[in-house]
């Protein structure tokens, strides 16, 4: 969801009213960001997404009602839907990878610095994804191991054009749009549109999922 103001509209989802408080201090003390909301589970993201329209959710995982991946789903499945940050201290495969294919764009753990936390947000509104170190690595792992997703995830990036898979290798190695165009001769609008097609073809939501693929791959 593009915000229309200059600042970025974020949503706080926690059981942990402390978590809340302490995420709400942090971010409304910079510069460029605003919360607009908070929810204390998952069955109330969407209707404080309606109330809020935030540009970011940043979505626990382990809540009482509904988990945060299929919060997650949840609104990734609407129209213009916001992106979302999955800030949780579970990071097991199944929970980094199901959070992933649910649509986030950003899987961090709840001990990550401050600092990181905001340059996260900034860059998952720009459509950038951003994982914790610990996860690129663990997925990494993963994708060398289970044969199955390579070979599907060969046979989907079989379906692109050479130009679009030297695209998916840049997004997956964590190149910006600027960067990629600097790399591969074109312009970032004709990156932009290599990425857009690509999400298009292999029925993907977002630059995270694409380099997921691209680890599954085992190209990157």
């Amino acid at each position: 969801m593009a915000g229309v103001s200059s600042e970025l509209r974020v949503l706080i989802v926690d059981d942990d009213a402390l978590v809340r408080a302490g995420l709400s201090m942090m971010l409304d003390g910079i510069h460029g960001i605003v919360v607009v909301g908070q929810a204390a589970d998952g069955d109330e993201v969407s209707a404080a997404a309606d109330l809020h329209a935030p540009d970011v959710v940043l979505m626990d995982l382990r809540m009482p009602r509904v988990d945060g991946i299929t919060a997650t789903r949840r609104l990734r499945g609407r129209h213009d839907p916001p992106e979302v940050i999955v800030l949780t201290t579970f990071d097991t495969d199944e929970n980094i990878l199901h959070a992933l294919r649910a649509g986030a764009g950003g899987f961090l753990l709840k001990d990550t610095p401050p600092a990181e936390i905001v340059t996260a947000v900034r860059r998952v509104a720009a459509g950038e994804p951003i994982l914790s170190p610990q996860v690129t690595r663990r997925l990494m792992d993963r994708a060398a191991t289970q044969a199955d997703a390579f070979e599907r995830a060969q046979a989907a990036l079989a379906t692109l054009s050479p130009r679009e898979n030297e695209v998916v290798l840049a997004v997956a190695r964590g190149r910006s749009n600027a960067e990629i165009a600097a790399e591969l001769y074109m312009s970032v609008a004709t990156v932009k549109a290599h990425v857009s097609s690509v999400l298009t073809k292999l029925g993907l939501d977002n630059r995270t999922q694409i380099a997921l693929l691209a680890h599954d791959a085992g190209l990157a």
